[in-house]
């Protein structure tokens, strides 16, 4: 006799097999999770070491600015120091000026005339003196339109006066010094 059992069995069900597209997803779904954790990680060291840098190059500038400065101030004192010294150049060039100029003036001057003034205005010069005779002017005139270092000599005034009792001839002399 067969038996038949007609109560109801507790049976396991087979698990249904995982279709493949799930699989992949979830694989697909891993490795962009790993990726991006990568990238996250290098984009954020990257960017930690583009900040020092960053931090490291404005230092560099900063120093580089207290340097251009520096070579600034070097700049401008050695223009103070190149103008200083062309004016000390032009004062010995100067210097011998006013003893060339009264030995020249003195040593043209012939007997009977004699000199009140002179003004000294950069190369221009004029005189004032005083003669017993027009003559010795016009010589004293010729012999400094002659002179090597005297130009330009013009005499501006000859008048005859008399001082003490005494007949004068009073001039003014202008001219120039060749420098």
């Amino acid at each position: 006799m067969i038996k038949v059992n007609l109560l109801p069995t507790k049976r396991k069900k087979k698990p249904k097999p995982v279709p493949p597209f799930v699989v992949t997803m979830v694989i697909v779904t891993v490795v962009i999770f790993i990726v991006m954790a990568n990238l996250v990680f290098f984009f954020s060291s990257s960017l930690s070491t583009k900040r020092n840098l960053f931090k490291a190059n404005e230092k560099k500038i900063a120093e580089l600015k207290q340097k251009i400065k520096e070579v600034e101030n070097f700049e401008q004192l050695n223009k103070d120091i190149q103008q200083k010294n062309s004016v000390i150049e032009q004062l010995r060039k100067n210097q011998s000026i006013p003893v060339k100029l009264l030995d020249e003036t003195s040593s043209l001057l012939p007997n009977g005339v004699w000199l009140d003034a002179m003004t000294v205005s950069g190369e221009n010069v004029s005189m004032e003196g005083y003669a017993f005779a027009n003559s010795d002017i016009v010589s004293y005139v010729d012999n400094m339109k002659n002179s090597q270092i005297f130009t330009e000599v013009y005499l501006q005034e000859s008048k005859s006066i008399v001082i003490e009792n005494t007949p004068l001839y009073m001039f003014k002399l202008t001219f120039r010094i060749k420098v």
